[in-house]
């Protein structure tokens, strides 16, 4: 498709007086991302300050385009978005380059032992994509892995674990140590978020199953160049102070109780509970440095909710004449 199918110049403006737009759909595509993503990603997140065409669609520069397929390569690692949403492009790109002194080192094909027989056969089927790498053994389990791991070489131990539990925890390290591989790719679709944390401390690279084996190979690639799965930094981040306490809210649910309508109500009361538990995470006892960071990550998230669901209430109560700090009711 040419860029000029692809921009804004059926808009009414001038294609060679501007530079190149693109339509959400093929922003999308481009990106990498399902459209209906990238919808729910600016809803959320309002993640570009996009033009608009004269029939009120998005318009995504070039640089808007490479910034979201940024954000789709490091989600795919398992970062979440609403951290990733307020970085600039440059930490973005710092956080998916591998380390240069590494990259000469998985440039070529990779040798992999596959736990998984699914996953097997999707590299197998995958032909030019699944080229960089190259399986050397494919096993259905982990035990299997431990029983015959001696003399196997391999760059990239890749294992398929659908829903990662607890359990796996264990056996991924114990093959780990009976093949011992340059990294440990460890994907699932399902899993609990101690099991993640764990494996990554570890040093495992943990993520989601990919939709693409071209992403897998990305995965393997950026695991053997060291690429970890850093915690968001939360040193000096800080929130916006409550704009709304208590007495503001039951004043509000106070008067809402004559509506039909019994939304401020019930916002009021999730309004109290996330601030309560920001405030409890804020006093938490922790028992060690990963303890207290963890805490601090659910401090600054629950802070972040109240403050998109205080402007929420607040657009509530202005169109439905409740009484706000500071307004008269």
């Amino acid at each position: 498709m040419s860029a000029k199918k692809m921009d804004g110049s059926g808009d009414g403006q001038g294609a060679g007086s501007r530079q190149v737009t693109y339509r959400s759909g093929v922003a999308a595509r481009l990106a990498g991302l399902p459209v209906e993503t990238l919808r729910v990603w600016e809803r959320r997140y309002a993640l570009s300050e996009t033009q608009r065409s004269a029939h009120g669609q998005r318009l995504y520069t070039a640089e808007q385009v490479r910034r979201l397929g940024l954000l789709k390569q490091l989600v795919d690692l398992g970062h979440p978005i609403g951290v990733l949403t307020g970085l600039p492009v440059e930490r973005l790109e710092e956080m998916i380059a591998p380390d240069p002194a590494r990259a000469r080192e998985v440039s070529g094909p990779m040798r992999v032992l596959v736990v998984g027989d699914s996953l097997a056969r999707r590299i197998a089927a995958s032909g030019r994509d699944g080229r960089a790498l190259q399986v050397q053994h494919q096993h259905a389990r982990l035990d299997q892995v431990v029983a015959s791991g001696d003399g196997v070489v391999i760059d990239v131990l890749l294992i398929e674990a659908s829903e990662l539990d607890e359990a796996p925890l264990d056996k991924v390290m114990a093959a780990r140590d009976a093949v011992h591989p340059a990294a440990t790719v460890v994907l699932y679709r399902f899993g609990g978020s101690a099991t993640i944390r764990a494996l990554r401390a570890e040093g495992c690279l943990v993520a989601r199953v990919p939709a693409e084996v071209g992403e897998l190979v990305l995965l393997c690639r950026s695991a053997l160049a060291g690429q970890g799965m850093p915690a968001e930094d939360t040193e000096g981040v800080e929130v916006a102070p409550r704009r709304l306490d208590d007495a503001a809210l039951a004043a509000i649910t106070a008067a809402g109780n004559r509506l039909n309508c019994e939304c401020p109500r019930h916002l009021s009361e999730i309004l109290m509970m996330v601030g309560s538990f920001e405030r409890y995470s804020a006093q938490c006892a922790s028992r060690n440095q990963e303890d207290a960071r963890l805490h601090r990550e659910l401090e600054l998230a629950s802070g972040r909710a109240r403050v998109v669901l205080e402007e929420a209430m607040i657009r509530l109560a202005l169109a439905e004449g409740l009484p706000l700090p500071g307004k008269d009711g």
